[in-house]
């Protein structure tokens, strides 16, 4: 077994074997096991492994995300972020950073206020990201928003936020469910428009398939223009 940095520092490939790999994060919290995935210890540091089927950043990257654009010291805005799974890993990569929890459904916040608990670069935020008005006395700007929402409206949840939060050139990682947008209509047809949508507002880096690790979902990286 091996462990080799990516382009991202903090996330990291580990490899079994010739032709099996898995990316991981270092714990940020030592032997705690978020959702069950697997800790194991290299070169005398703890790194979780990230499950692709359970966290669309990590499909993103098995489907290949180059680089994910949030560094040690970033400020993560993260919408819908359920009950921190995938915020678990951000929270290890932006480890001397923050990252604002938005969750608005009582039932998954309370395991979202849980983790926060032990985790101190985690804020969780019980509010509805479709309202970013409201918790704007907790959030400063930040560099970066992440966004799985499963709303019709997401696009515009999105860029609501984006306005209010982001630092210009600052990025966002949006994962698009067409489903949820429009159940009636082809896949392709929902991401087409929503993507051109982003483009009047932000410019849109790449795109990428999430199948089959995610069925009917994209990413769309995009970067909010200008200089902070």
């Amino acid at each position: 077994m091996e462990v080799k940095p990516t382009n991202t520092p903090g996330i990291y490939r580990v490899v079994e074997k010739p032709g099996v790999h898995h990316f991981a994060t270092e714990n940020l919290v030592p032997r705690q096991s978020v959702y069950g995935e697997k800790l194991l210890t290299y070169g005398g540091k703890e790194y979780r492994i990230w499950d692709p089927n359970r966290s669309k950043l990590a499909a993103a990257l098995k489907k290949g995300l180059d680089r994910v654009p949030i560094e040690v010291c970033s400020r993560v805005l993260y919408l819908g972020a359920a009950s921190g799974t995938t915020a678990s890993h951000i929270s290890d990569i932006c480890r001397e950073g923050r990252v604002y929890c938005v969750e608005f459904s009582p039932r998954v916040a309370r395991n979202l206020v849980s983790l926060c608990e032990t985790r101190v670069n985690m804020v969780p935020l019980i509010f509805d990201a479709s309202n970013p008005v409201d918790y704007a006395p907790l959030v400063e700007r930040v560099d970066t928003i992440y966004q799985d929402v499963a709303q019709p409206n997401q696009t515009e949840i999105l860029l609501r936020n984006a306005e209010l939060y982001l630092e210009k050139g600052g990025h966002v990682l949006y994962f698009v469910k067409s489903r949820s947008i429009d159940v009636t209509r082809q896949p392709e047809k929902v991401f087409r428009e929503e993507k051109r949508r982003i483009e009047g507002v932000l410019d849109v880096l790449d795109v990428i398939r999430l199948d089959p690790y995610e069925k009917d979902h994209i990413l769309i990286l995009a970067r909010k223009g200008g200089k902070s």
